[in-house]
């Protein structure tokens, strides 16, 4: 009795020590073959220091169709892991109309805030429906608020397939914003002024963006002829240099100054056009001929080439076009091959998972062989033609043409250039484009090769024009004309965000999730036989398990 006293007490005496451990060791399990439910490393650094709640609301509550149910499903499970990790992390959801009197304010007031309903369709029964849910999220920490998008929208795609890539970019969008929230701003962004770039109402919807993230200010080279040791030092003082769209030429001072910042360490965005559409005076057509801003030394020097022609590509966006009277005007889409569409399948940080960017009259990139190291990030579609110049730009002539090509395919002899570069990410150690030159000007410190930096050079300025409306700019990636959002906006904040990244953030976009979905048709057509079987099997077991429990309890009471 002492014997089993003793092991009775020394078991209990274990349970306690090893429960009375347990509360100063706490490990969660991912047991998931894709490591879904564990965070890395950047995304636990957001919410490190957060020591006051941060309040999440998730408008992802009500009547969903199945693929959102499993959105708010992965949205519900991503939360509880940032609060695991950080318990001051307090999320809900909700549905933001229901309850309201008056649901139209509401929506009018989450519109304000950026906030809009996706439309879905709901087919079930063979009965198809349309229902609107508000995919967004609201973070609130220390008197500041940030809003979250869950859903990505995609071109063409179902339902479904949009809440896979949502699902994919949900640890990114949430780790961002309490990033947005939680870190104070670092790095410094110059947006280059002083040679033609676009004017300020053209990438009002970028910069706006941006300067959550970081500090915005525009630069001029224009002193660097009169005091260029003065404005290298002044431009030395930001991270990144923004050059959208330059329409006049660099003189050899500025370029050097720009190479000796790159020399630095300095990142930079390029988005420059190598073509220019002109109006002949006397025909009154209007020809698409080179445009030359003394900067092809430059990027050769570094290893890239942009070429003075235009690729047409066949996955392209359309143009809108009016006719009839004024008073009764119709407007129709018709392809236009020189507005590309650049989806690509490239798995780095940048480009993964975001919508198609769409190019105006862009030109192809050529790569040259040194130490850099290049990513394409985007290109065209296989099904491409160089254009060479100077080109015709003839409305009614190309659109015919267009529209013929897509009816009864390409021409393989025509479209042979196969995907051409349009935007290239360059990374390493910089050689200077004046090594072995004649400098315009003597700096106080010189640099032949760069520290490691890096360069995203892309062949069309327009990928960060936003249209305008009603002398407002609209959000960039948006197109009135077609009622289309494309992805230039994500694509470009990826590009700023990349260059800038000193945390890794950036690179949980490259985190693969596997999402399985139903097959609505086979889910439709076994309905009945999936219902049947829910329905007898359990009564089947119940009924087996009864029989031989009664079987044995009489064979046993016989004996």
């Amino acid at each position: 009795m002492n014997k089993k006293a003793t092991y009775i007490a020394i078991l209990l005496i274990l349970f306690i020590g090893i429960n009375f451990l347990a509360g100063f060791v706490y490990h969660r399990f991912d047991l998931t073959q894709d490591k879904r439910y564990t965070l890395s490393e950047a995304a636990k650094e957001t919410i490190a220091t957060v020591d006051s709640p941060l309040v999440i609301e998730v408008f992802l509550d009500g009547n969903f169709p199945p693929e959102f149910k499993r959105l708010q499903t992965e949205t519900t499970q991503l939360l509880e892991e940032f609060r695991a990790y950080n318990p001051n992390i307090i999320y809900n959801f909700l549905n933001p109309l229901e309850g309201e009197n008056d649901p139209e304010a509401i929506q009018q007031q989450l519109f304000q805030l950026g906030i809009k309903p996706a439309q879905v369709e709901v087919q079930e029964n063979g009965k198809v429906s349309t229902e609107l849910v508000y995919p967004w999220a609201l973070v609130y920490y220390n008197d500041k608020t940030v809003v979250v998008p869950l859903l990505k929208n995609q071109l063409g795609a179902t339902s479904e397939e949009r809440v896979y890539s949502s699902v994919q970019n949900l640890e990114y969008a949430f780790a961002d914003a309490f990033s947005q929230l939680t870190q104070p701003k670092r790095r410094k962004v110059a947006v280059l002024k002083g040679n033609g770039e676009l004017e300020d109402k053209y990438v009002a919807d970028f910069f706006k963006t941006l300067k959550d993230y970081y500090y915005i200010a525009p630069f001029t080279l224009d002193s660097a002829a009169v005091a260029p040791q003065r404005t290298y030092e002044q431009l030395s003082g930001f991270d990144l240099i923004v050059i959208a769209k330059p329409t006049e030429a660099f003189s050899d001072s500025e370029k050097y100054i720009l190479d000796q910042y790159t020399m630095q360490g300095g990142a930079s965005l390029w988005l420059v056009d190598a073509t220019e559409n002109v109006v002949d005076t006397n025909s009154g057509n209007t020809f698409a001929i080179g445009k030359e801003l003394n900067i092809n030394d430059f990027f050769f020097k570094y290893g890239i080439r942009i070429n003075p022609n235009l690729v047409n590509d066949v996955y392209s966006a359309p143009i809108v076009l009016a006719s009839g009277s004024e008073n009764d005007s119709q407007y129709n889409r018709y392809p236009w091959f020189y507005n590309p569409l650049s989806a690509s399948n490239n798995t780095h940080p940048i480009v993964t998972n975001i919508e198609a960017v769409k190019f105006e009259y862009a030109s192809a990139i050529d790569t040259l062989p040194n130490a850099l190291q290049k990513t394409v990030l985007l290109s065209t579609s296989p099904i491409t033609k160089i254009v060479g110049l100077p080109a015709p730009i003839d409305l009614d002539k190309e659109i015919p043409k267009n529209l013929k090509i897509v009816n009864e395919g390409p021409n393989p002899s025509e479209f042979n250039a196969g995907e051409t570069p349009l935007a290239v990410l360059l990374e390493g150690e910089f050689t200077s484009a004046f090594k072995n030159r004649i400098k315009p000007f003597q700096l106080s410190e010189e640099k032949e090769l760069s520290t490691p930096t890096k360069m995203v050079v892309i062949s069309d300025g327009d990928v960060i024009k936003n249209q305008i409306d009603r002398n407002r700019p609209l959000e960039l990636g948006f197109d009135k004309y077609t009622q289309t959002f494309y992805g230039n906006k994500e694509f470009l904040l990826n590009t700023v965000n990349y260059l800038l990244d000193d945390s890794g953030l950036i690179n949980i976009r490259t985190k693969e999730i596997s999402v399985p979905f139903l097959d609505p048709q086979k889910t439709a057509a076994e309905r009945s036989q999936w219902q049947l079987l829910n329905l007898l099997l359990p009564l089947g077991l119940l009924a087996m398990f009864g029989f031989i429990f009664s079987y044995l309890r009489r064979r046993k009471y016989q004996r």
